[in-house]
């Protein structure tokens, strides 16, 4: 049994210049002002564009990011609908493999105090659960069958597509103060990094986030 903290991963093609010159190009068509572009013009037209709330120009670019985080999560994830999603498959993983250390990797819930009396009873929990899947297994049943003891806390990677309207939108839900803390969680993690990457989409976003979670990956 594997324990980690969620993490996130913004995949290696991605250039938040390129992605505004993109969205410029396109939104440019519109006036037929192409021959505007130049050096520096692309953030000055994009931040006027989002502040004027003329976002549609937003989804001629899109992110991918892979999460990995509990089960749970991942079920928020996927309800945002506007964007694509892959998802490790616990019908097809056999956890009892080499491929994944014959061991099955747990999310660390953020509410769980490192070995307090909580965490010692969640611990436990896991190893239970991972004790019967593998037990199932032996007994010559499929993954597909023995997942059936998987808890809400099984590590799971989900790949997300999103166009960057959609990436607004998602942070503005998903970093309220009444969304679920762990998503919220999740969410600040990433959200920090496109601040970073592509402050002109994200850094004007209106929302009520204070926190900075850290990775551990």
């Amino acid at each position: 049994m594997q324990a980690i903290k969620p993490y996130t991963q913004i995949y290696k093609d991605f250039d938040g210049q390129k992605v505004l010159q993109k969205i410029e190009a396109a939104a440019r068509t519109c006036y037929k002002s192409e021959g505007k572009i130049q050096e520096g013009s692309a953030a000055k037209l994009v931040a006027g564009l989002i502040k004027s709330g003329h976002e549609a120009m937003l989804e001629h670019a899109s992110v991918t990011v892979k999460f990995v985080v509990d089960r749970g999560i991942s079920h928020e994830l996927v309800r945002h609908r506007l964007a694509s999603f892959a998802q490790e498959s616990t019908r097809y993983c056999n956890y009892s493999k080499d491929d994944f250390g014959s061991e099955i990797t747990f999310i660390i819930p953020d509410y769980l105090e490192y070995k307090s009396e909580g965490w010692n009873i969640w611990k436990e929990s896991m190893k239970q659960a991972e004790d019967a899947y593998f037990k199932m297994l032996d007994f010559g049943l499929s993954p597909q069958q023995a997942r059936a003891v998987l808890p809400n806390s099984l590590k799971t990677e989900v790949v997300m597509t999103a166009n960057l309207r959609e990436w607004r939108h998602f942070f503005k839900l998903r970093l309220d103060k009444k969304a679920h803390p762990q998503m919220r969680e999740v969410a600040g993690l990433i959200y920090k990094k496109f601040c970073k990457a592509m402050p002109v989409f994200f850094n004007s976003l209106d929302v009520d986030y204070e926190d900075e979670p850290t990775e551990t990956q």
